[in-house]
């Protein structure tokens, strides 16, 4: 293996994901071998323009690209000229030093600079612009900075991606390599994206013997973690054992111990056959009783209270100008009546209708209610429908993420008399037991949602669950209004979710268009015409703010990652009143559209929300978001480069992404690199994102084909079978 030093003068290519880089590097006397510059290639997920390091690895020549060096171990130098230094500080390696803050520093204290960061970094405060919370954020980053090089190390020298040591690091802190001596399965327990064979590598390399039981032992939870990615709550125990003697290359008598092992800690529960993780199974049985337990107690509404369901109903319906169907006035009815209860139907059938004279029943008899969704999207989406303040069920429940607890539980409930949840196809198992744990014994819940859309990401089929049980009262609702018969929209739905392929004609007068191309890069075109020409000039929306691009994968010319650069190109091109951030591959620029990805309870924003850069400081290498505030209006929140990494561009959104969503207009592309994941349920929750025009654009085959292909995985849950064994529980409604 050969060593070489020098500096990273530009990144080529960096993936976010995986860490590797491409780079142009000027190498020192000692290794340039008659070269200035090179090449170099590898996994290099921290390195930044202008940071000094020292390579080790091997001269390759490339046959398109020609020579250049692939690195397998690298490790971090500080630069020592007064030019290398501030290069270094201006690349944005240091959070809260840009261009500017890196030249005063350097001027400021010269070749002491290093020094000064490494144990006077107080001594900043000196230099002009830098105040104390700035100066907090460059001490913190300089800090984080030498744990993650010295876990890059460690890493490296055992054979494991230097990609992971950012995480490690933001898990375990500056402890990260003690505790991976002392348990490197616990990775795949604690770290989001460390599966279980990167933990194993590891371990094999510290000496853990393959057939140790604490290997056996996390071998079992990880296929038990994987089946929960799937969606499923337990697996059957022959499953298991099959599952995991493949992934541990161990006879399946050998791991009876180690289930054994794992039952005695708690960490696992055997029920008959089936085996849990233990948070899953105390969901499941407590959500089962949980819903036995409301019914057998007396409700609110019967308290300190009396008044006529159906007079209420009627003069509900009045006030609002509404003629309900029959069977809208059932579910108003059963919601009051019975203590749980679900209300489902599909498109244009008068689920919100429904809910906003529920609605007006409960104000008008003062009872308490609160209105909640599984997503942001989804609350924002109900409270603009009901005209009533809605939540996400994390927010309702005050959740602590540091901590990991909520703050309303079974003892401190929640303070009203009725809980509606909305679009309950997306909510998981879990969080469907920690809402329960914070209801009121005495209130009623109403369970709102279309089974026919995709199952939630999480563990479990709730809403299915739910109504396949037949111990809980059910509605649905199944005639389409008038206006709603008039909508290609969701006539097309109500077919397709049967099975039937809808005839979709391109009239002039339609809200439901198909631009059929089989080449994957003719769509891709078409694409890009609709949004800049035929859907603006056409029906004048605009092509940013109102037209969303639902994908069903992210790879390929046509998912999610490639069209969110090509309409980014194309909708916000570079510019110089448009300045622009890169972290990776990601390109932020002003004006676009971006996602947030993760729950921040801090800032308040939800995974799916979706709002513009207002403003980019390359300076500080930080984002300003404006995001639609939830009660109108508009709220700005400031991203710092640790936390970019939260927001990806929003031009195109996967179909989960934008559940729980309403979008003026809507395309999606079909093509038969999708096949693998078209079905039916994901096409449906794609196509009534739409509300007022929807363009699918691709092949027509893929199209037919994804709706006769049902949900290709059925979820292993028990919650059906438990709700029905408690189907005798006394109601205690209004009867």
């Amino acid at each position: 293996m050969i060593s070489v030093s020098g500096s990273v003068d530009r990144i080529v290519f960096q993936n976010p994901d995986n860490g590797f880089c491409v780079a142009r590097f000027v190498l020192t006397e000692e290794g340039a071998e008659g070269e200035a510059a090179t090449t170099i290639v590898g996994t290099l997920p921290h390195v930044r323009e202008g940071e000094t390091l020292k390579l080790d690895g091997e001269w390759q020549v490339h046959p398109i690209h020609g020579r250049n060096f692939r690195v397998e171990r690298c490790e971090a130098t500080m630069p020592t000229s007064l030019a290398g230094i501030e290069r270094y500080l201006a690349s944005g390696a240091v959070s809260g030093i840009g261009p500017v803050s890196a030249s005063r520093i350097v001027d400021h204290f010269g070749e002491r600079t290093i020094e000064v960061l490494d144990t006077e970094p107080e001594l900043l405060g000196e230099v002009q612009g830098i105040s104390a919370k700035r100066l907090d954020i460059i001490k913190n980053s300089w800090s984080q900075q030498r744990s993650v090089r010295e876990i890059a190390l460690f890493l490296q020298d055992h054979g494991i991606s230097v990609a992971l040591a950012g995480k490690l690091h933001a898990k375990y802190g500056e402890d990260a390599v003690a505790i991976v001596r002392a348990d490197p399965y616990k990775l795949a327990r604690d770290i989001d994206g460390i599966g279980f064979r990167t933990a194993d590598s590891i371990g094999k390399r510290l000496g853990i013997s393959p057939r140790s039981v604490s290997r056996y032992v996390a071998g079992l939870k990880h296929v038990l973690n994987e089946s929960v990615d799937e969606g499923h709550v337990y697996l059957d125990r022959a499953e298991l054992f099959r599952r995991a003697s493949q992934l541990l290359s161990a006879p399946i008598p050998e791991l009876e111990p180690a289930l054994l092992e794992s039952l005695q800690h708690a960490d696992t529960v055997l029920d008959a056959d089936r085996v849990y993780l233990a948070p899953f199974y105390r969901a499941e049985e407590g959500v089962a009783q949980m819903i036995r337990d409301l019914n057998s107690t007396p409700s609110a509404l019967t308290l300190d209270r009396r008044f006529n369901v159906a007079e209420a109903v009627g003069t509900a319906a009045d006030a609002q100008g509404l003629s309900l169907a029959q069977k809208q006035i059932e579910a108003v009815e059963l919601a009051l009546v019975r203590k749980v209860s679900i209300l489902t139907g599909g498109p244009g059938t008068g689920k919100t209708s429904t809910l906003r004279t529920i609605i007006s029943v409960l104000d008008a008899a003062d009872i308490s209610y609160c209105l909640c969704a599984p997503t942001g999207r989804a609350a924002k989406r109900v409270a603009e429908t009901t005209d009533r303040p809605a939540s996400t069920i994390h927010r309702l429940l005050e959740y602590q993420p540091g901590l990991e607890i909520y703050n309303y539980d079974r003892n401190r409930p929640l303070p009203f008399d009725f809980v509606i949840v909305d679009e309950v196809s997306m909510l998981d198992i879990l969080l469907f037991y920690h809402l329960l744990k914070a209801v009121p014994p005495e209130s009623h819940v109403l369970l709102v949602g279309d089974a026919d859309q995709l199952p939630s990401v999480g563990a479990g089929s709730v809403l299915r669950d739910c109504i396949t049980s037949e111990s809980i009262p059910v509605v649905t609702l199944t005639e389409l209004f008038r206006q709603s018969r008039d909508s290609q929209i969701i006539l097309a739905a109500h077919r397709l979710i049967r099975g039937e392929v809808p005839s979709i004609e391109n009239g002039p007068d339609d809200d439901l268009f198909f631009v059929r191309s089989d080449d994957e890069a003719g769509v891709v075109r078409a694409i890009k015409l609709l949004l800049v020409e035929r859907i603006p000039r056409k029906f004048g929306f605009d092509p940013v703010e109102d037209v969303q691009i639902i994908s069903p994968m992210h790879g390929g010319p046509a998912g999610v990652t490639a069209l969110n650069v090509e309409v980014q190109a194309l909708l916000n091109p570079p510019g110089p009143a448009r300045p622009e951030l890169r972290r990776g591959e990601r390109l932020y620029r002003l004006g676009d559209k971006v996602m947030q990805v993760r729950n921040n309870y801090d800032k308040d924003v939800y995974n799916g929300d979706v709002g513009r850069i207002a403003v980019v400081s390359t300076e500080d290498q930080s984002l300003t978001i404006t995001f639609p505030a939830p009660g109108g209006g508009s709220i700005h929140l400031e991203y710092g480069p640790d936390e970019l990494d939260e927001l990806v561009l929003a031009y195109a959104v996967s179909v989960h992404k934008a559940q729980g969503s309403e979008f003026p207009c809507v395309i999606i592309p079909i093509v038969p690199r999708h096949a693998i994941l078209l079905q039916r349920s994901l096409l449906y929750t794609a196509v009534t994102r739409a509300s007022q025009l929807c363009v699918l654009a691709g092949s027509p085959l893929s199209f037919e084909r994804a709706i006769g292909r049902e949900q290709s995985l059925r979820r292993n849950t028990y919650l059906s079978t438990r709700l029905a064994g408690y189907g005798d529980a006394p109601n205690h409604g209004l009867l």
